[in-house]
């Protein structure tokens, strides 16, 4: 319709208010409006067109903004042409048909564009979904038995999220998805239940070491039992995990044992080093009061008395630490050296009943030898073992008591 032409240039009403269009074939009726002024009767009609037109406006605006599809705007043109064409409306309606020509022509490139936005999507669909296909059989041929699960997940998700493709590609790309997807789900049952029967089979055995556990418990062969317990703690690490509920109460009741073994053991060794401590002191004390008895005593027998009440004392007293008993023992040994050089002196300078008396001496040690041999058989026979120790530890001592005894005599001998 011309900018400078109103809708009633296109047509007339007659006098009895019936009211015509002009169009290329000429005028056709539109139709009466009897009792109207020719301007009211015109105005209703023109009205009409009004509405034609700026439905046509609104349909043009929908077509260039793409916000209907080609599909549907094509639809909606012919019928639109279908009511211009027969329109009892008075307005240029050519105008109309020509617009509707316009927005028309617009389709084809739209349909054409629509196609390549449909093959770039359908193409970067198609990517996506091999890549989520490949990354698939990647995990299905893995071992990852806990994030793999999480990331089949996501990944079906993201599937259902992306748009369809041609149906041959699409079956064939979920064939392949779904496949690797079960395969993944087999394998990891599978290997869960490998692992449980695994982990009732460290059960079983983590129990076995428990029941040989519990009567070492309340042992006190410390030594022996201590092995013992490094042995069963070495099975207990090679055998693996049971379920991490069994696997922690297992191990509280396999430490458990341990503990309290092994804390019986430290009471009792600090039972034993308060003692030997106690001994050392005692033991120190004595030697200390023997050297300085001895240091001015001059006379043999006098100093033989007194190194004789001297070692009663010290062998009726326990044990020392053994970090201690070399200064000790060398302090001893000294006293029997000093002893023997008295001993000897004496015999110098008196007469032969000297080598009666070194012989006196020998037969006390070599009697004492004999009882601490009795000792030591008699303990060993009985089991006290600790006992044992104490009388092979004091018998060290007298042997080499009595070897200096036997030196002393032979000096006697060869004189």
């Amino acid at each position: 319709m011309s900018d400078m032409q109103a809708p009633s240039d296109f047509g007339r009403v007659d006098e009895d208010g019936t009211v015509w269009v002009r169009t290329a074939e000429g005028e056709r009726n539109v139709g009466q409006v009897p009792d109207a002024t020719p301007e009211e009767a015109m105005a209703f009609y023109t009205r009409r067109f009004e509405n034609l037109a700026a439905e046509i406006g609104l349909l043009e605006a929908r077509v260039k903004s793409q916000t209907m599809s080609p599909e549907e705007a094509r639809k909606a043109i012919t019928v639109t042409r279908g009511s211009v064409e027969k329109a009892n409306a008075v307005g240029d309606l050519p105008a109309l048909l020509e617009t509707l020509t316009k927005i028309e022509e617009m389709l084809p490139a739209q349909i054409e564009a629509r196609k390549l936005a449909r093959a770039q999507q359908n193409a970067a669909t198609v990517a996506a979904k091999q890549t989520m296909v490949e990354e698939a059989e990647k995990l299905a041929a893995g071992n990852d038995w806990r994030g793999g699960v999480d990331r089949f997940r996501t990944l079906l998700e993201e599937w259902k999220a992306l748009p369809r493709i041609d149906r041959t590609t699409d079956n064939e790309l979920w064939h392949r998805f779904s496949t690797a997807r079960t395969a993944y789900t087999r394998r990891r049952k599978s290997h869960f239940s490998e692992v449980n029967s695994r982990r009732d089979e460290v059960k079983t055995l983590k129990e076995k070491i428990i029941a040989e556990a519990e009567p070492l418990a309340s042992s006190t062969e410390w030594g022996p039992t201590s092995g013992m317990f490094r042995d069963l703690m070495a099975r207990w690490k090679a055998a693996g995990s049971a379920r991490r509920s069994d696997d922690d109460a297992l191990w509280a009741r396999f430490r458990g044992l341990q503990d309290q073994f092994f804390d019986a053991r430290t009471a009792a060794q600090s039972a034993v080093d308060g003692e030997e401590a106690e001994n050392l002191a005692a033991k120190t004390a004595l030697v200390e009061q023997v050297e300085k008895d001895l240091a001015d005593v001059t006379d043999v027998e006098r100093a033989k008395g007194i190194h004789r009440e001297f070692l009663s004392k010290f062998n009726e007293m326990g044990h020392v630490p053994r970090n201690a008993m070399r200064d000790l023992d060398g302090r001893v040994r000294a006293l029997g050296d000093r002893l023997a050089t008295m001993e000897a002196d004496e015999w110098r300078r008196t007469d032969p009943e000297a080598r009666k008396r070194a012989e006196d001496t020998v037969a006390l040690f070599q009697a004492q030898v004999d009882k601490l041999n009795r000792d030591i058989t008699d303990a060993e026979t009985k089991g006290d073992s600790r006992k044992a120790r104490d009388a092979a530890k004091s018998l060290e001592t007298y042997n080499a008591w009595l070897d200096q005894a036997r030196m002393t005599l032979t000096e006697f001998q060869q004189a």
